[in-house]
C-alpha cells in the first residue's frame, strides 16, 4: 500500500489523503451518531429497551403506534430467550414449596362437611366417623369497614344544688378539634398517599364507589396540609440530629409546582434530601436546584458530604469533606455499555467495580464492625482502586475513544471526581456509594407521578415534612401509622421546647426502652 502511494504525484497523494481523512472523520461522526441515537432511543422507549438490538428498536421507530406494553413484552421475550440459552446446560433446581403464611395471623376455621351420601357406610349402614381433616389455608381480607364514632361527654351536675354548676368530661386530644374525620383516617389519608402514592383524588373517588361516602377532594387536601403544618416542629430536632452525625448523604429531585411564577404550566422546584445511613431523612423543598439550598441547610455542618458530581454541592464549607458515589461512576460505565455493547472496555470496569461491591457485601455478611470494615477496604479495596483508576486512564488514552462518545464522558467523570471516589476507603463507617439516599428519594419519584404537582409554593415544606417522617420512618422500621397516631394528636399543643421527644428516632428509642 504505501509503495502504490509513493508512486503517486504529489497532487494525487494529497488528494487521496485527503479522501482517507475525510473518510476516518465520517466513520467517527457515524459512530458517534449512532451512539446518540441509540440512548435517544433508549429515553423514548423506557429501560426496558436497552436490552433490545439496535436492529429491535429500528423495528419500534418504524411502528407509529407502538406501546409501552409492546417495548416491555419485547424486551422480556429477548431477556427470557437469553435466559433460555443461559440455563440449557443448568441443572434444574428443586422448588422451595410454597411459603407458609404469617403465624402472627388470627386463624379462622371453616368447616365442610362431607356430602350427606358420603356420610354412611356403604357395608354396615353405620355413621361413618370423622377421624380427621384435609387442611389447607389460604389468606383471606374483609374490605375496610367505615362507620360513624359517636362520642358521649358524661355531664354531671347535683341536682340537690344547682348553683354548683355542671362538670363534663374533657374532650380527648384530637389532630383537627372540631373536625369531622377521626385521626385514624386522617392518618389513613396520609398512609395512602405519601406510603401508597395514592392522590387525594382517587382516594375520594375509591370511598364514594365502595361506601357511599362524600368526601371531597379539597377536604382531604386540607386534611393533609394541616398534619404536614404539624410535622413541621419535627424538623428542628430530626435536622439537629442529622446535623450531630458528621455524615451526610445528599440528593436531589424535581417535583412540578403550581406557581405564580409561570403561566399555563408548573414550575420546576426542586426536593432536596439529606440523610445519614440508618438514621434521619430530611427533604428541604427550594424553588431552585441553585447552590444556596443545600448551603442554606448545611449551614455550620462540619463533617463529610457524600453526593454525585453536581457542582451545587460544591464549595459549601471550609469544614465539609466531600465523598463521590460509586453507583454514580458505575452507572456511565454501564450506559457505556448499553451503547456498545461489544465493546469489552466498559464491560472490564463494571467488572473490576462489581469486584468492590463484593468486598463491601461480604463485610455486611460478617457483621462487620466500622474499624473491621475500615481494615478490609485498607487492605484489598485500595489495591483494587488504583488499579480501576489506571485501566480508566489508560482507555481514556486509546486513540479510538472519541472525545464526545459516551465511554470517554464515563472516564472523564470518574478521574473528574477520583479524589473524592478514594474518601470511603479512610472511613470504616462511610458507605460506597449513595445508595441509601436514592432509595429514600424513589417513593418521592414513584409518588410524583401520581401527584401530578404540588398545589402552591406554600404547599412544599408541609410536603417536605410529611416525606420527611415517612422516609425516616421507614429506615428506622417504624410503622408510620402507629407513630403517627401516637404523637399527631398530641404535637399541637406540645411545648415546642420538648418537641424532640416526639421525633421518630427519641419516639423508636422510647418504645424500645
Amino acid at each position: 500500500m504505501q509503495d502504490a502511494l509513493d508512486k503517486l504525484s504529489p497532487d494525487l497523494k494529497e488528494i487521496f489523503t485527503a479522501v482517507v481523512n475525510d473518510h476516518k472523520r465520517a466513520l467517527i461522526e457515524i459512530a458517534l451518531l449512532r451512539e446518540k441515537l441509540r440512548l435517544l432511543r433508549i429515553e423514548k422507549y423506557g429501560g426496558k429497551s436497552e436490552k433490545l438490538s439496535d436492529e429491535q428498536l429500528q423495528l419500534l421507530e418504524d411502528e407509529p403506534s407502538v406501546t409501552s406494553a409492546e417495548v416491555e413484552q419485547e424486551a422480556q421475550q429477548a431477556e427470557e430467550e437469553k435466559a433460555q440459552r443461559e440455563t440449557k446446560s443448568k441443572p434444574k433446581r428443586k422448588h422451595p414449596g410454597r411459603e407458609e403464611l404469617p403465624a402472627h395471623l388470627e386463624r379462622r376455621e371453616v368447616r365442610i362437611p362431607c356430602p350427606a351420601q358420603e356420610c354412611v357406610c356403604l357395608h354396615c349402614q353405620m355413621e361413618k366417623a370423622v377421624i380427621g381433616f384435609d387442611r389447607s389455608e389460604e389468606l383471606d381480607v374483609i374490605p375496610a369497614q367505615y362507620f360513624v364514632k359517636v362520642t358521649l361527654r358524661e355531664k354531671r351536675a347535683c341536682l340537690r344544688h344547682p348553683e354548683g354548676g355542671v362538670s363534663t368530661a374533657p374532650c380527648p386530644l384530637k389532630i383537627i378539634p372540631k373536625g369531622k374525620l377521626s385521626d385514624a383516617i386522617i392518618v389513613d389519608v396520609l398512609v395512602k398517599k405519601y406510603g401508597d402514592y395514592m392522590p387525594a383524588y382517587r382516594q375520594s373517588m375509591s370511598l364514594e364507589r365502595d361506601t357511599g361516602i362524600d368526601l371531597s377532594r379539597k377536604t382531604l387536601i386540607g386534611v393533609i396540609m394541616k398534619t404536614g403544618g404539624l410535622l413541621e416542629a419535627l424538623m428542628s430536632p430530626l435536622k439537629a440530629d442529622l446535623l450531630a452525625g458528621k455524615y451526610i448523604q445528599a440528593d436531589e429531585t424535581k417535583v412540578p409546582c403550581q406557581s405564580s411564577r409561570v403561566r399555563g404550566r408548573n414550575h420546576q422546584a426542586f426536593m432536596w434530601e439529606f440523610s445519614r445511613p440508618g438514621g434521619p431523612v430530611l427533604f428541604d423543598f427550594k424553588m431552585g436546584r441553585s447552590r444556596a439550598g443545600p448551603k442554606e441547610f448545611l449551614r455550620g455542618f462540619k463533617g463529610i458530604l457524600q453526593c454525585d458530581g453536581y457542582a451545587a454541592y460544591d464549595d459549601l464549607g471550609e469544614e465539609i469533606e466531600y465523598a463521590a458515589c460509586w453507583a454514580h461512576a458505575r452507572r456511565e460505565f454501564f450506559r457505556a455499555h448499553q451503547l456498545q455493547p461489544h465493546d469489552p472496555r466498559p464491560l472490564e470496569i463494571l467488572e473490576l467495580i462489581g469486584q468492590l461491591y463484593k468486598l463491601e457485601e461480604q463485610a455486611r455478611q460478617d457483621g462487620s464492625t466500622p474499624a473491621q470494615r475500615l481494615k478490609l477496604r485498607q487492605k484489598q479495596s485500595r489495591p483494587l482502586v488504583e488499579h480501576v483508576g489506571q485501566r480508566i486512564l489508560a482507555i481514556r488514552a486509546e486513540a479510538d475513544v472519541l472525545p464526545a462518545s459516551q465511554l470517554a464522558k464515563a472516564c472523564n467523570y470518574s478521574m473528574g471526581q477520583w479524589t473524592r471516589l478514594q474518601v470511603f476507603l479512610n472511613h470504616g463507617h462511610l458507605e460506597i456509594d449513595n445508595n441509601w439516599c436514592e432509595n429514600a428519594i424513589r417513593p418521592l419519584a414513584v409518588g410524583r407521578k401520581n401527584w401530578l404537582h404540588i398545589g402552591s409554593e406554600a404547599a412544599g415544606p408541609k410536603v417536605a415534612a410529611i416525606t420527611s417522617i415517612f422516609e425516616t420512618c421507614r429506615r428506622l422500621d417504624i410503622n408510620p401509622r402507629t407513630y403517627l397516631l401516637d404523637i399527631l394528636p398530641q404535637l399541637a399543643e406540645w411545648s415546642m421546647n420538648r418537641v424532640a421527644e416526639l421525633s421518630p428516632t427519641a419516639w423508636k428509642s422510647r418504645l424500645a426502652a
